[in-house]
């Protein structure tokens, strides 16, 4: 090989290690500035949107800070037997997750679900600090009406890092965890493997830090063939010896058919009788 033709492919060589390294750089800095875009997926209604539910429901808003209006929705059952507080997932708006909690309504527990910031007719900044802080405000409202030996703590996908942290906080009657996370650093290894992503997260939600803090049972509900929070993420949980901990696999279960199955259900009618 001539010096020439070496000296041609150093060069290509070089230029495509400059490239990738450009585009590493691009994809990081990416993932930094446009994580919001990534994590939460909110869909928007207007202030007038009227919602339409076949249970008896109230429409809140809770103005849980100077900029912030947080919209929520409280279903009543006919004859109760406690409350849910539900934490939904990260898409979509109260239109839909309105809908979902009617099977909670039909086993005769009233729910309040609220939207977060930016969803639905929700207002305010998005932090994690103001997820917790909206958290906590639905918390205090359902103490005006319940006990907490009757409310009990639904988390669903995003929402499971809200209801652990209000079970580390308070002391509710039990927390339910649906498809739940380690922690978002941990999903995020998970789906960008070759970036180093612990500096460029600015949401943690450590499920991990506040599952041990929590003094009332805990239930986690997870699918094996989960694609959005793996399966290995929601396990690791288990794995912290938490005394008063279930942990009920859904085989073949991904991260949005749960209810499908009959797995699903039969720990539903233990905890939720």
């Amino acid at each position: 090989m001539s010096f020439t033709l070496q000296k041609k492919q150093r060069k290509r060589l070089k230029r495509l290690i400059v490239f990738l390294l450009v585009l590493y750089v691009m994809i990081g800095s990416a993932l930094y500035f446009f994580q919001e875009k990534l994590m939460f997926l909110p869909t928007t209604l207007k202030q007038e949107y009227q919602y339409q539910f076949d249970d008896p429901f109230e429409e809140l808003f809770f103005e849980t800070d100077k900029d912030a209006i947080i919209n929520a929705l409280h279903f009543k059952a006919e004859h109760s037997k406690g409350v849910i507080l539900y934490f939904h997932g990260n898409a979509g708006d109260l239109s839909r997750w309105g809908k979902i909690t009617a099977y909670f309504v039909a086993r005769n527990y009233d729910v309040l679900v609220m939207d977060y910031r930016t969803y639905g007719k929700s207002t305010g900044k998005l932090t994690e600090a103001a997820f917790y802080k909206d958290a906590q405000y639905c918390y205090d409202y359902l103490l005006q009406q319940y006990s907490e030996s009757e409310i009990t703590l639904y988390g669903r996908s995003l929402g499971t890092g809200l209801a652990s942290y209000l079970a580390s906080n308070n002391n509710p009657k039990q927390l339910i965890l649906e498809t739940p996370y380690y922690s978002i650093l941990d999903v995020a290894k998970h789906r960008f493997p070759m970036f180093p992503v612990k500096p460029l997260l600015k949401y943690r939600f450590p499920t991990y830090e506040y599952l041990p803090e929590a003094r009332c049972p805990i239930t986690i509900i997870h699918g094996t063939d989960d694609n959005v929070v793996p399966y290995t993420s929601g396990k690791k949980l288990s794995e912290l010896g938490i005394h008063n901990m279930d942990f009920v696999t859904v085989q073949g279960g991904n991260h949005n058919n749960l209810v499908e199955f009959e797995a699903y259900h039969d720990v539903i009618s233990i905890k939720l009788p």
